[in-house]
């Protein structure tokens, strides 16, 4: 699946299953949520913090989809496709960085 295809079936899903958008203020609120949740797992799964009993059946795959289905439905409501937004960002940090990662002692072996 391409992101302009997964951008389609998002809208196709919302449109259909999910009636309409929340709005925009809502779903960045939602976004944040879901980050939280990723977040919430990282700290437990590779950070220092354990799990509690409720952390039973988290699942990180499944919550990181849902961060990846927001930012699209966010994408979808303000007009941004996400492909061409990619590639000027991977083009922007290729020129930034070309040296900069290459030249930072903290990265050496």
């Amino acid at each position: 699946m391409t992101i302009k295809d997964a951008q389609q079936l998002v809208d196709k899903w919302i449109n259909t299953t999910g009636i309409r958008y929340f709005n925009e203020l809502t779903n960045t609120a939602i976004l944040m949520e879901e980050v939280g949740e990723v977040a919430r797992i990282m700290a437990r799964q590779y950070g220092e913090q354990s799990f509690k009993k409720s952390d039973n059946e988290v699942n990180l795959a499944d919550e990181m989809a849902d961060v990846l289905f927001v930012l699209i439905c966010l994408a979808n409501q303000t007009g941004i496709d996400l492909t061409e937004a990619l590639e000027k960002n991977l083009d922007k940090k290729t020129i930034r960085d070309t040296d900069r990662h290459r030249n930072n002692e903290k990265l050496k072996p």
